[in-house]
């Protein structure tokens, strides 16, 4: 398996995770079968009942709808930028650079009050 097809699965499971629930219960079950066991085409079909082809299908809509949602309403690139901002901040204190560990608050504070009147 390729890399870049490895991170398409774990760019679906992490989509996955922030908006699964709006997906429709056969397009999670074949995401879930697709990027958490690995399973190929024929099995996910055997698995769920439907042919290989309807699988293809229920995997390219789920990962449509997932990229729109996204794109949407940006909860998983937020979450990301404030996880690694939040680590930022870690380091800094860790090696005891205050001023830069009170620039990042400041960024996510910045960052969380211009999502907020965005809304």
């Amino acid at each position: 398996m390729s890399q870049e097809s490895i991170g398409k699965k774990v760019e679906l499971a992490w989509l996955a995770a922030f908006y699964g629930g709006l997906l429709t219960e056969k397009q999670r079950q074949v995401l879930h079968l697709h990027c958490e066991e690995d399973l190929s085409l024929a099995e996910i079909a055997q698995a769920a009942g439907i042919s290989r082809q309807g699988v293809h299908e229920q995997l390219t809509r789920a990962s449509q709808r997932l990229c729109e949602l996204e794109d949407a309403l940006g909860m998983a690139r937020r979450f990301r930028r404030v996880e690694q901002g939040l680590l930022a901040c870690r380091e800094a204190l860790g090696e005891k650079d205050y001023d830069r560990a009170e620039m990042l608050l400041d960024d996510l504070i910045r960052l969380e009050q211009e999502e907020s009147n965005g809304l």
